[in-house]
């Protein structure tokens, strides 16, 4: 059974972002499961590296550990991230840049454990699709590093809260993106 993790990176409430993601799930097969994280929501500290000084993270904690708990689960992580300066959003950079901790706390094996899982990305931006080519890029990197799938990007195009929802192109395929 596929576990979907879908990290939403909006710095919007129910963001157009967020948005195509959920209607894009509504096609998922009734016995897929889904777990929604919400990076805004949850305490993420900056990130530190200590990698060519103390060398090992230590677990993480709190909300961190749950986030980690929840993309160590996931058969499928799904980033739901608006186009931000042709990249990822803060939030969902600051998500990928943990990644770099968890691969250095001992016994936890995150990049091996990481191996083989599929990636998906979900993106809303004004404009062009050519303007997130960089950031879709940065993910499909991000998933090759890891030994993970890429399975490629849902994007439609809007901007005000709502846009999205008038983008016929964007949900017909999110009918059959997953």
């Amino acid at each position: 059974m596929n576990q979907y993790a879908f990290v939403n990176g909006s710095s919007r409430k129910d963001g157009n972002s967020l948005q195509l993601a959920r209607y894009a799930a509504s096609f998922l097969p009734e016995e897929s499961q889904q777990t929604w994280l919400n990076l805004r929501e949850l305490d993420m500290p900056q990130f530190e590296d200590i990698r060519h000084s103390i060398g090992v993270y230590p677990a993480p904690q709190g909300d961190m550990a749950t986030l980690l708990e929840a993309t160590l689960a996931a058969t499928d992580l799904v980033m739901v991230t608006p186009l931000y300066w042709y990249t990822v959003s803060a939030p969902m950079k600051l998500y990928l840049d943990h990644w770099s901790a968890w691969m250095r706390v001992p016994n936890l094996n995150f990049k091996p454990r990481m191996n083989n899982k599929r990636m998906w990305a979900v993106s809303v931006s004004s404009g062009k699709i050519e303007s997130a080519q960089a950031m879709f890029k940065t993910l499909e990197l991000c998933a090759e590093y890891m030994g993970m799938k890429w399975q490629g990007v849902l994007w439609g195009n809007g901007s005000k809260p709502g846009d999205i929802m008038s983008d016929q192109d964007a949900l017909n395929a999110a009918k059959n993106f997953f």
